[in-house]
């Protein structure tokens, strides 16, 4: 069994964090489901951005679009492969949906970065996405900015499932999870049934890290600070999981969970790590537990194959992370701030990223 498998057997379930139709070709995705027990994928902007930007492996579908649609805009031929993208890697993962019960198997498409702080119009688009990719174990990706909640809590009250992504705060995923709640309870006072909705809650993990040392080393927080290097994006993740076990246990969730409702699992995202003084797996290994997601990116899922270490390490020593956070604030490292920042440079990033890919896809039907 493979140590992707035993993350799996643990109750922490592997996703890949890529999708290029060369991949998907080549059968790529099946044999990491077949063999490691992969039950998900996840896509954004920049990875878009990456698979099609030079055209090489979309040049035939391109080429057939425009013979239908002649005079098309590069968003709409944008969507077209996107989309035919995932609904590949939905049916490779279908089996996996079924087998679960609707349980895992999903494959996340993402609203376009342009409407990230447009709630009502974020919500119209995530239905047209819905329907357009068609397939049942998809989850359309929400930011989880604050005009992103109300979006969140209309999308899930349609029985469209979520994967609110760009989170950073425990505040925030605090707004994001209650939003998610009140979809479901809208649901069932509507006698609408729960039980086939499911949600992530996408926590990116290493960017914190990233904006916090760089203040320690520029000196913020005197020696005493460096102890915390490599450590705050950590603490702040169990901070998050401590405080969902805690709602699901409350009456209110377990309420819906009578009536069948998923809960809304936490998901690591951004776990490649940035800085090569850090092991390569350290925001797997430390982030391990029940009912969560890790969605690596194909090095990292590589790196934890061959040396990673399954354990359950979520919850251990959660007054430590309560202390790392506190001392992070008492040193001035204003992690409230750091996540705020880090919020609208992953809304500017992935709109860079929707940018550049917009302009290659017009460039390309030029040529």
């Amino acid at each position: 069994m493979s140590k992707l498998e035993q993350l799996r057997d643990i109750g922490q379930a592997p996703w890949l964090d890529f999708v290029d139709r060369k991949f998907l070709d080549a059968g790529g995705l099946k044999k990491l489901v077949d063999e490691d027990g992969v039950t998900g994928v996840t896509s954004n902007p920049t990875i878009f951005e990456k698979a099609m930007g030079s055209g090489d492996a979309y040049a035939e579908g391109f080429a057939e679009f425009d013979q239908a649609n002649p005079g098309a805009e590069p968003m709409a031929r944008y969507e077209s492969q996107a989309i035919k993208d995932i609904q590949a890697a939905c049916d490779v993962l279908r089996p996996v949906y079924d087998r679960l019960s609707g349980k895992d198997g999903y494959v996340s498409l993402e609203v376009s970065p342009y409407l990230a702080l447009k709630g009502p119009e974020t919500a119209a688009e995530a239905e047209r996405l819905w329907k357009a990719v068609d397939r049942p174990n998809l989850m359309i990706k929400i930011p989880g900015t604050d005009d992103g909640v109300r979006a969140i809590r209309d999308t899930i009250a349609k029985g469209i499932n979520v994967n609110v992504t760009l989170l950073f705060s425990v505040e925030a995923y605090k707004k994001v999870a209650h939003a998610y709640v009140e979809g479901l309870e809208e649901r069932v006072s509507k006698d609408m049934g729960v039980d086939h909705i499911a949600s992530v809650a996408s926590f990116f993990v290493s960017r914190i890290d990233g904006k916090i040392d760089d203040k320690i080393d520029a000196g913020q927080g005197g020696d005493e600070a460096k102890a915390l290097k490599g450590k705050v994006a950590i603490a702040n993740a169990k901070l998050a999981y401590a405080w969902y076990q805690e709602f699901i246990a409350s009456d209110r969730w377990q309420k819906l969970a009578a009536k069948g409702a998923q809960p809304q699992r936490l998901l690591w995202a951004s776990t490649g790590t940035k800085n090569p003084d850090y092991p390569d797996t350290l925001y797997v290994d430390t982030l391990i537990g029940p009912d969560t997601v890790n969605t690596m990116p194909p090095k990292t899922m590589d790196a934890f194959r061959d040396h990673g270490t399954v354990k359950v390490t979520l919850i251990e020593d959660v007054d430590g992370a309560r202390k790392v956070i506190a001392d992070a604030d008492r040193l001035g490292l204003d992690l409230d701030g750091v996540t705020k920042t880090l919020v609208d440079e992953g809304v500017a990033s992935f709109t860079k990223s929707f940018d550049d890919l917009l302009a290659a896809i017009g460039k390309q039907k030029a040529a």
